[in-house]
């Protein structure tokens, strides 16, 4: 891919993100994410294929940047608490610079069935295997409850920072993300019961 294709596809992916987030992807149509980018339609086709492949590309796209984010995170963490509060962090970061995706990712994981399930299902075991690794970590060092099913508390842990980041952005704008964090790892402490 040459540069000029990359940020073309940025682009696109940047306006269906700004377009969806007040309609979803249903209600955005190519001539609506073209305009939006500045290109012509056929530009869009010229890339993607279809809408459906610009929404697959942009899940697979977003998924991977929100999943690298957090290892990153967690890889300069000095410990496995750090480095789950610095998880946390990022994917808070991450929802806060990318609210449209989000709210993509949200309104499209849990969908039952699905449109994008073939496309979210290896994508949310990618994310969820990044929180699995962390929360091991943090069990290792005996501050993670018995009896909790790892894979479960990953799970309700992404659900978790996607819905607790969304549900900020509507409702309390006005909050400082790092309030939101540390009540998420207050909630996830009390669980846990640690300090």
């Amino acid at each position: 891919m040459t540069a000029q294709t990359g940020t073309t596809r940025r682009r696109l992916f940047d306006a269906t993100m700004r377009l969806a987030r007040g309609t979803g992807l249903a209600g955005v149509t190519v001539d609506d994410i073209a305009a939006e980018a500045g290109v012509a339609k056929g530009t869009v086709y010229y890339n993607f294929g279809s809408k459906d492949g610009l929404v697959e590309a942009l899940l697979r796209y977003g998924v991977a940047d929100l999943g690298s984010r957090m290892q990153e995170a967690i890889d300069e963490a000095e410990d496995a608490t750090a480095g789950l509060a610095a998880l946390v962090d990022a994917a808070l970061e991450f929802v806060e610079r990318y609210p449209g995706f989000s709210q993509i990712l949200v309104s499209e994981l849990w969908r039952t069935p699905g449109r994008w399930a073939e496309t979210l299902a290896p994508l949310r075991r990618d994310i969820l295997a990044i929180l699995e690794g962390q929360l091991e970590r943090v069990a290792a060092t005996g501050r993670f409850p018995a009896g909790v099913p790892v894979r479960t508390a990953s799970a309700a842990l992404f659900g978790t920072l996607l819905v607790s980041a969304l549900d900020w952005l509507v409702f309390e704008p006005d909050r400082r993300r790092e309030d939101v964090r540390d009540s998420i790892l207050t909630l996830l402490a009390a669980r846990a019961g640690t300090d």
